[in-house]
């Protein structure tokens, strides 16, 4: 994206990570902040977290920006940000649509001062409806009320606590993904205009295969526990020295041998309950019984040798420093080195996940509050 100016009016994480893929795929980005910043900046202190030094939560989805201070409640704060648009070619913001309305910032308004731009939105829970306005972030959005989180747990349990940023991300490569797509279609047809998406529509389709057949069917099946799941073949496992992993065993009667000939365990082979995909599905709580037995006798490195010699199927279940060590994590060209400022220690910090030929091993330094207010305005001084 090398020549295409974005202006963004992000705060705390989906909007900003948009944008923040745009940044590492060479787009000049500017991060337009109020004076107190994006909140995203002191989310440890929020969390009663002190004394950190960094905050990858904001440095992955806001390396390579300029930022600049305007406040926007100032009649000469929004005639920046409307000089600013008048450069862009790109506007990303996931700020509320009436907050956007009232400061003249909304869709329709901007597309019309600028037919050239594209408008990303992202909101909670879209442009129409009731609740278009209500505050989201991705745990209420995008996990709770899109039936997401209902379908990690048996009917009747909470869900577990959520690990923060999934939904946000997931939904900011959706909307990068339509701003491009609507990029190739200015460069068609001259015109710009509203590209926009929802932590709610990106969590609804991210579980589409339920709500598909909730849709088509009237019914689905219901999560299970893992002693209980339909599915012991696709299912995670522990061996006898606390190492998991996960069975990717999906096509049962083709790789139901390979299995077989690995656990090499001869009235496996020739039990009644197992020897079709139907049986091993009437049987299935009889037989995760069995493999958590089996396994449990024998070494993970033992276990996952055998499953590499019979080609059978399967992950490791990593914990984070596990995947941080993983060597095909590594290869993949997961992690990249970040430019720190001056006094920093050098760091490291997680990739965007598209490579455009070989993986790029630096990223762009995190940019300090206000840091090119005066560069980047000084272009509109006469």
């Amino acid at each position: 994206m090398v020549g295409y100016r974005v202006v963004e009016l992000g705060v705390w994480v989906a909007g900003p990570a948009s944008a923040g893929l745009m940044a590492d795929w060479g787009a000049e980005v500017i991060k337009v902040e109020p004076p107190t910043g994006d909140p995203q900046r002191s989310i440890f202190g929020a969390l009663g977290v002190a004394n950190q030094q960094g905050v990858p939560p904001f440095e992955i989805d806001n390396r390579g920006k300029q930022s600049v201070v305007i406040d926007l409640q100032t009649e000469a704060g929004l005639a920046q940000m409307f000089e600013l648009l008048a450069t862009a070619d790109v506007f990303i913001t996931n700020v509320r649509p009436a907050a956007l309305e009232r400061l003249g910032l909304d869709h329709a308004a901007v597309i019309e001062r600028f037919p050239r731009l594209v408008y990303g939105s992202l909101t909670g829970y879209g442009l129409q409806g009731p609740d278009r306005d209500r505050a989201g972030y991705d745990i209420g959005a995008f996990w709770a009320r899109s039936g997401m989180a209902h379908t990690l747990v048996p009917p009747g349990e909470l869900p577990p606590a959520i690990r923060s940023g999934m939904g946000d991300h997931v939904t900011g490569v959706t909307l990068a993904a339509g701003v491009l797509a609507k990029l190739l279609e200015r460069e068609r047809t001259g015109h710009g205009g509203l590209v926009a998406t929802s932590l709610l529509r990106a969590g609804i389709y991210t579980i589409g295969w339920d709500v598909g057949i909730q849709l088509r069917f009237g019914k689905r099946e219901s999560t299970r526990s893992r002693e209980r799941t339909r599915a012991p073949l696709m299912n995670c496992y522990q061996a006898g020295d606390g190492r998991s992993f996960w069975l990717l065993t999906l096509e049962g009667d083709r790789h139901w041998p390979n299995l077989i000939a690995a656990l090499d365990v001869e009235a496996l082979s020739s039990d009644s309950r197992f020897m079709t995909a139907k049986d091993r599905l009437a049987n299935s709580v009889e037989l995760i019984a069995l493999l958590d037995t089996i396994f449990a006798e024998r070494t993970y490195d033992e276990i996952v040798a055998s499953f590499d010699t019979h080609d059978v199927w399967w992950a490791p279940i990593n914990s984070i420093v596990d995947v941080i060590n993983d060597p095909q994590a590594q290869a993949a060209g997961a992690f990249v080195a970040m430019d720190a400022h001056e006094g920093e220690a050098p760091y490291v910090g997680v990739n965007s996940p598209i490579d455009f030929g070989e993986p790029e091993t630096r990223r762009g330094r995190v940019p300090k509050l206000g840091e090119h207010t005066a560069s980047v305005l000084g272009e509109f001084n006469d």
